[in-house]
């Protein structure tokens, strides 16, 4: 599918960054006029992706998120977040509900299957050791067909 428009974003794993990561893919996604419910929806998928890289990718340390965010044709957003952090030994159980690797902080487990569930198409590539990448996309229910 043949790209129209693009974005490119870095920053720190800091928790305070990770509003920044979905504001700016949803600011970047309003190009598309899309409707309030599918802001929602990117706005939340990104969120977890990026949690989840703060959370469990640099778990104790510090490293980068890069977000890519690409407009398709057809007013549909691509979305990919990616880490060089601790990587995921196990991807189909990692992506299990209420599976976590840190239980100890109360987390749900709940991050991929949220993902999964607010957009069209997930995928996880991961080496252990070297990082993640997250690629989602959503059709955008929007006024520019």
């Amino acid at each position: 599918m043949k790209t129209l428009n693009e974005m490119k974003i870095s920053f720190k794993s800091k928790s305070e960054n990770e509003g920044f990561g979905r504001t700016a893919v949803c600011a970047f996604a309003a190009l598309l006029d899309p409707q309030i419910e599918d802001i929602a929806d990117i706005r939340t998928a990104v969120s977890e992706a990026v949690t989840n890289c703060i959370v469990h990718a640099y778990r104790e340390t510090e490293g980068v998120i890069e977000i890519t965010a690409r407009i398709l044709e057809g007013n549909e957003i691509y979305i990919r977040v990616k880490d060089r952090g601790c990587g995921i030994p196990d991807i189909s159980r990692a992506m299990e509900p209420l599976f976590t690797t840190a239980p100890c902080e109360e987390r749900a487990g709940l991050g991929f299957a949220v993902m999964e569930s607010f957009m069209d198409n997930l995928k996880v590539k991961s080496t252990v050791g070297k990082g993640t990448v997250v690629t989602m996309r959503k059709k955008l229910g929007g006024n520019n067909e």
